[in-house]
């Protein structure tokens, strides 16, 4: 058997990297993909429409948010679209009647006034005939989005309005949806938080502080309901629900972010909500990823446009623009923390606390500061530094701010854990081939190769032998390299010889 020159000692590299798994998907903040997503999750249809009431207000809100120009050009339609709806209130339903005054607010759609008295009245009669939590939603919530585009929007009976949606309260912080309801939602609780932020927000006259108090503890026993994961995400589901009106976790937890934090900016003092807990939530919008539906990405962007700016605490995300490092190339490890909308976060420190190997067990627990790039905005320290090998391991982060009034508004959580891949070029020696007569492995000729030079190596054999290869490999830091799937490695590397041998 004759061969060429065998694979430079440069391509194990590469064949390293087939060997490993890949990397789960990293927790970022929301960029130019999720902008590209939603514009093609939302695109309008060939007359220019959205569908529905509901769908284009998602549709117009999801592309505010993002700073997206695409919603300025469906201005026109849209806002006949609510203009229409807005201007016969009396048949109506009052969803319908909430998602027009709401697309009204976000494009700033000509109303004219008396189109806007007429859909207060319709609305403030539903309050007041109404048992059913989505009634009182819809109501308050129109009302209020009428009121934000500059009209004066006054709920005379705001207290009894109040008592009413607190009525339908859970003792567990969930909430019915009706009087003849047999089971609570967290969904439904989301809801009644907002509507009730939004009764405070129309009053004529202060909310019985007693009653806003009890609904302070309402919050933090929904709290106690969440469900959370070993990497830290926190997200809401339901308990027993009839399965007509299970929402899902990414449905349940957007409906308790926009009312707790709607609730949160009506009321005195802080909700007493650990910051872990909203940190966490803001990894369960953001790990996401680039959803897949329309209504998953309004909800997950809304959701995160909350917690961008909240009077409860705004959680700051640490992340890593890459997770693979080479010692060859001696890289630095590049950690950056911003909020879930990628914006600068105060002064802080970020200290690498531990370092553990693949099977979990602790590689060094030498506590090193990370530098800070002010330019770039990202905090930084040379791989060499850890004095780790070619391996997967996980490194454990912990972030302190600087200053002690940020502690009371931001949510930093406890250890961060981040997955990576250290690479590097290995070192392949002491390779031989030979021919072996039976599986003992007695060997009947070897060749020493020399893998630097273009060297060509007879040997023969019959049917029966068998071909051995045989070599080191050698990391970086000098250590023999026992990948957790060498078996794959020396495949790659036999089938590859092989075929060289043999032609």
């Amino acid at each position: 058997m004759a061969g060429r020159r065998p694979a430079p000692a440069a391509l194990i590299v590469l064949l390293l990297a087939a060997a490993f798994a890949p990397i789960s998907s990293a927790v970022r903040p929301v960029s130019d993909a999720h902008r590209s997503a939603a514009a093609e999750l939302f695109a309008p249809s060939a007359d220019g429409s959205f569908g529905d009431l509901e769908r284009t207000y998602e549709a117009v809100r999801t592309f505010q948010i993002l700073g997206l120009e695409k919603y300025k050009s469906v201005t026109g339609k849209a806002c006949k679209f609510a203009a229409d709806k807005l201007a016969a209130p009396a048949s109506s339903a009052t969803k319908d009647l909430f998602h027009a005054a709401r697309i009204s607010g976000v494009l700033g759609c000509s109303v004219d006034a008396g189109v806007y008295d007429g859909v207060v009245a319709r609305l403030k009669a539903v309050i007041k005939d109404t048992n059913s939590l989505l009634e009182f939603y819809y109501s308050v919530g129109g009302l209020l989005s009428i009121k934000e585009q500059g009209h004066n929007v006054v709920l005379s009976d705001a207290e009894s309005t109040f008592h009413a949606i607190k009525a339908l309260s859970q003792s567990d912080g969930r909430w019915r949806y009706d009087t003849n309801s047999a089971e609570s939602s967290t969904f439904a609780a989301g809801i009644a938080l907002e509507a009730l932020a939004g009764v405070v927000a129309l009053a004529d006259a202060e909310v019985d502080p007693s009653m806003v108090g009890v609904v302070k503890n309402d919050i933090v026993k929904l709290f106690d309901t969440i469900k959370s994961y070993d990497d830290g995400t926190f997200y809401f589901d339901e308990k027993h629900i009839d399965a007509t009106e299970y929402k899902g976790p990414i449905m349940t937890s957007a409906s308790v972010v926009r009312g707790v934090t709607s609730f949160a900016t009506v009321a005195t003092g802080k909700l007493n909500i650990p910051g872990e807990k909203v940190l966490g939530l803001g990894k369960f919008f953001l790990g996401i990823g680039l959803p897949g539906s329309a209504k998953d990405c309004f909800n997950q962007i809304e959701s995160l446009s909350f917690l961008e700016n909240n009077r409860v605490f705004i959680p700051l995300i640490l992340s890593l623009p890459s997770k693979v490092f080479s010692l060859t190339s001696k890289d630095q490890l590049k950690v950056e923390v911003t909020t879930v909308f990628g914006s600068a976060a105060p002064p802080l420190k970020v200290n690498l606390v531990q370092v553990l190997g693949s099977d979990s067990k602790v590689i060094t627990s030498e506590n090193k500061d990370l530098q800070f790039d002010l330019d770039n905005n990202v905090h930084y320290l040379d791989i060499a530094a850890l004095k780790i090998d070619v391996g997967k391991y996980s490194l454990v982060f912990e972030i302190s701010l600087k200053e002690q009034e940020h502690e009371s508004v931001y949510a930093t959580g406890g250890r961060n854990t981040e997955n990576v891949f250290i690479t590097g070029l290995i070192k392949v020696d002491k390779a031989e081939i030979g021919i072996s007569d039976n599986d003992a492995g007695t060997v009947e000729s070897i060749q020493k190769l020399d893998l630097l030079k273009d060297t060509k190596v007879s040997l023969f054999a019959n049917h029966l032998q068998k071909l051995r290869l045989s070599f080191q490999l050698t990391t970086p830091l000098g250590h023999t390299f026992k990948p957790h799937q060498v078996t794959n490695l020396f495949y790659i590397l036999t089938s590859f010889m092989l075929i060289l041998f043999l032609t």
